[in-house]
């Protein structure tokens, strides 16, 4: 699992630290996976495919806006301002995205982790979903969740997993606009959002790379996407030793 890297606190200490929400240590755990995390560190391919030798699956996590000059557009007043950390956690998921639908490992990115598979396979994103949809709803801020229904797309590896319709606790300001090389939807909400994107069926039948913009650590009652990576993860390991 990819973390963040900036600025935290933690008792007297006030520092610039790498970090990721518990939560999603458990999510994996509760699995049955064991959880590994990757600090924001300046890679290249070569390095991100050393990095990715000593995994069975990835999971990109949520954080900061992905920076805009990566999918060619200036900066929405809304993004997050530029910073030296995002750029570099930035270049990272790319490499190591890049690199495990390279080699097939299994792959979940939540809700950045979206953003930045689709990025990273050459798409864009809406910078600011109130300006496309007309309201706060997906983000209301304070850190507060919001639940979106979302429908998932009949054939899809995300309707085998979750059925027709999930509620998503959601907390994003942007989404995907022009898909990925690769990449078709998986789900979407009321308002015609991208929820959810994976790997072609028809062209990748043996790829599990899914990725939904919500938050499913946020309902560890339901570890239906946890343990389908962990799954993902085991099969892939054993095809590895026996190869």
């Amino acid at each position: 699992m990819t973390t963040y890297l900036q600025q935290a606190q933690t008792g007297v200490w006030d520092v610039r630290a790498s970090f990721l929400p518990a939560i999603y240590l458990e999510g994996v755990t509760r699995a049955g996976g064991i959880a590994t995390l990757l600090p924001p560190q300046p890679v290249d391919d070569d390095i991100a495919e050393r990095l990715l030798d000593g995994l069975d699956g990835l999971i990109i996590t949520g954080g900061r806006d992905v920076m805009p000059e990566s999918y060619g557009q200036p900066r929405h007043p809304a993004t997050d301002e530029d910073a030296a950390d995002n750029r570099m956690r930035d270049a990272m998921e790319f490499a190591l995205v890049r690199g495990a639908v390279r080699r097939g490992m299994p792959l979940l990115g939540i809700c950045r982790g979206a953003q930045v598979l689709n990025v990273a396979l050459g798409g864009t994103l809406h910078q600011h979903l109130p300006d496309v949809v007309g309201h706060t709803h997906h983000q209301q801020g304070n850190a507060v969740f919001s639940t979106s229904t979302v429908r998932t797309v009949p054939g899809s590896r995300l309707a085998a997993l979750i059925g027709e319709s999930s509620d998503a606790q959601c907390y994003h300001h942007q989404a995907i606009d022009r898909l990925g090389e690769g990449l078709v939807v998986s789900a979407q909400d009321a308002d015609g959002v991208i929820e959810a994107v994976e790997l072609d069926r028809a062209t990748h039948p043996q790829a599990w790379v899914v990725a939904v913009q919500w938050h499913p650590e946020e309902r560890l009652d339901d570890l239906r996407l946890f343990a389908a990576v962990v799954q993902a993860a085991a099969g892939y390991a054993t095809e590895r030793l026996n190869a």
